[in-house]
């Protein structure tokens, strides 16, 4: 509902698709360059995670139905975080499929509310989105069960209160595949990591996010932007043949402890100075 005027602030990664392919067993990505949206395709009906911006619906539903599936067949939604790049577009799939949306119980007041309940954008015009119910709350361990998959939400709060990541097994080519999709371990621009009265808790929920990343097994290392997994060198590398492309559980350790690293050194900087960096004018850009 915002995003007429401010769609020149929106990176083009975030709008430009990717051909939608499959990255093992029953998991697709139809998503865009850097925006994920992940199709896990089953008997009984599919669970897509992400429905992205106000206009991702549209980019999703093409690259679903390009691969020979039907939009109408998403049964559940699933999302990574209650952001607006990865959540805006969930009233406009409820409307379109009738899936049940189903969101960790700490992000649904930010999700029903569109944004107004945020911990640091609730006053953000430009951070708010179309409000949507949501019809299942979900906890740290909850499953996610439909047609013989079932994925798992671990709670990874910080970025947001409710951050949610994905795990899930598929079999490929004889082998049972580790599959993490990262909710997100970011800070960005303005978060404050020391006496957070919007929310105190926030440096105990990112250390408790780097302890459960670390422990999650991974062969498949994805997320809720292409740009943390390296969606497109890989992409390019898969196309061409390497069907092992993203298997990459180095490539999956080595994030993590850069993003906490960053994390880290952001805390560290905070807790040495008595006056914070300003709010920024744009916080789009930086992978919410």
């Amino acid at each position: 509902m915002f995003l007429a005027s401010l769609s020149a602030e929106i990176p083009a990664a975030w709008t430009k698709a990717v051909p939608p392919f499959r990255i093992a067993g029953n998991l697709y990505y139809v998503g865009s360059e850097d925006l994920a949206a992940y199709l896990i395709v089953t008997p009984q009906g599919n669970i897509l995670i992400n429905s992205n911006l106000e206009s991702s619906p549209a980019l999703i539903k093409k690259s679903i139905e390009s691969l020979g599936f039907k939009f109408s067949d998403t049964k559940i939604l699933l999302i990574s975080h209650g952001h607006y790049d990865h959540c805006a577009g969930s009233a406009e799939i409820k409307r379109e499929t009738g899936a049940k949306y189903e969101v960790m119980a700490q992000d649904v007041p930010v999700v029903e509310s569109g944004g107004h309940n945020d911990f640091h954008y609730a006053t953000d015009k430009s951070m708010w989105f179309s409000p949507t119910k949501v019809d299942r709350l979900l906890h740290d361990g909850s499953t996610v069960s439909l047609g013989g998959t079932t994925l798992t939400a671990h709670l990874t709060a910080g970025h947001t209160k409710g951050t949610t990541t994905w795990t899930l097994d598929e079999k490929e080519s004889g082998r049972v595949l580790h599959i993490v999709i990262v909710g997100s371990p970011n800070i960005n621009p303005g978060y404050k990591l020391v006496n957070n009265k919007t929310y105190p808790q926030i440096t105990a929920d990112y250390r408790h996010e780097f302890e459960v990343l670390k422990g999650l097994p991974c062969d498949v290392f994805l997320g809720a932007h292409g740009g943390y997994f390296d969606l497109l060198s890989k992409y390019d590398r898969f196309k061409n043949g390497d069907k092992n492309a993203f298997i990459d559980p180095t490539g999956y350790k080595a994030y993590i402890a850069d993003r906490q690293q960053a994390f880290e050194a952001e805390l560290t900087r905070q807790m040495r100075t008595t006056t914070h960096s300003p709010h920024p004018q744009s916080s789009k850009h930086t992978g919410l």
